[in-house]
Order: structure tokens, then sequence, then C-alpha cells
């Protein structure tokens, strides 16, 4: 089995979703945050605050080189900035199967926890509609990006176990 990319916006389900699906179709699951934050010693919000988002996204794409590098089957919970830096689109894509999550700002907004604003760097102090103006603007000048995926599924009206339904029937044929 090819690798597995879920793509999207932070905080969209990429994660839950990710292992959900690794556990149905028996292969690993990776997160790239957290092989950044196991490989740096350090949290992404830590990474961000004193080494900046450079060194972060340098380090990201060493973690996707390792993971792309393996050719093991898994499925890969991908950082929301992962793919608009340097050539990681084509790269998730030339090894294997990129699905890319689409949610409305309003409807992430909705499911992130205090905790889960708390680790995105790029969302600290921000609350109620100004997040959500944040995040909408954010997700615009990702969307280019995000739409190389080889799977487009929104997201927005499906419940978490309709969308992993959704999810295996699309990429069953793909990632063999």
């Amino acid at each position: 089995m090819k690798p597995l990319f879920l793509i999207g916006y932070m905080g969209c389900g990429k994660s839950s979703l990710a292992r959900k699906i690794a556990r149905r179709l028996g292969v690993r699951h990776l997160d790239t945050d957290e092989i950044v934050e196991q490989e740096e010693g350090a949290s992404v919000v830590d990474i961000f605050k004193y080494e900046g988002e450079e060194y972060f996204r340098h380090a990201e794409r060493a973690s996707l080189d390792k993971i792309i590098d393996e050719s093991l089957a898994t499925v890969v919970s991908v950082g929301g900035g992962l793919p608009i830096w340097s050539d990681n689109m084509t790269r998730m894509n030339d090894s294997g199967v990129t699905v890319y999550l689409r949610r409305e700002a309003r409807q992430i907004a909705s499911r992130l926890s205090p905790y889960g604003l708390r680790k995105r760097p790029r969302l600290k102090g921000l609350e109620g509609e100004a997040l959500i103006d944040f995040m909408a603007e954010d997700m615009k000048a990702r969307e280019p990006y995000y739409l190389q995926s080889q799977v487009v599924i929104d997201c927005t009206p499906l419940s978490d176990d309709r969308l992993l339904e959704c999810i295996l029937g699309e990429v069953e044929n793909r990632c063999k």
C-alpha cells in the first residue's frame, strides 16, 4: 500500500481520522507534527516561539522525507502548513495518495477545544469572529495547494463516521 496523506487546515480532524483509518486498514499512523516534536525534543509551539516558522518548516520537510523514504504502508496526518511549503505537495502526490479534508472555517473553529487553540501557534490570542475571519483568510491562501490533492472531500455535511467510510471508499483502489 502507498502512503495515504490526509491534508487540510489545522483542526479539521486529520489526526483523529488518520488514526481510525490506520486501525481499519491494519497499518501504522504517523503525524508530521508529532515526528517533528520527537526529533526536536520540543513542542510545535516552542519551536515556533524559539526557532521560528522557517526552522519548523525545514524540520517538517525532514519528517516528510523520512516517511516517504521508508515507503511503508502508512496513514499520515499532515500539518496544515506542510503542503504549502516548497514542493511538499508534489512530493506527497508522487509517493502516495493525498486526500484534502475540506471544511469551512466556522465549522473548524467550533471543533477546536481551548487546548486545540493553545497548541496552534498561528491561532494564538484569537477567538470568536476574529478567529473565524483569520482562519477563512488563511484557508483561502492555502486552498490552491490543498486542491492539488488527488481526492478532495467536502467534510462540511458529513459526520465523522460517514467521512471515515467516504475516505476509505475513495482511496481503496488508489493505495494499492
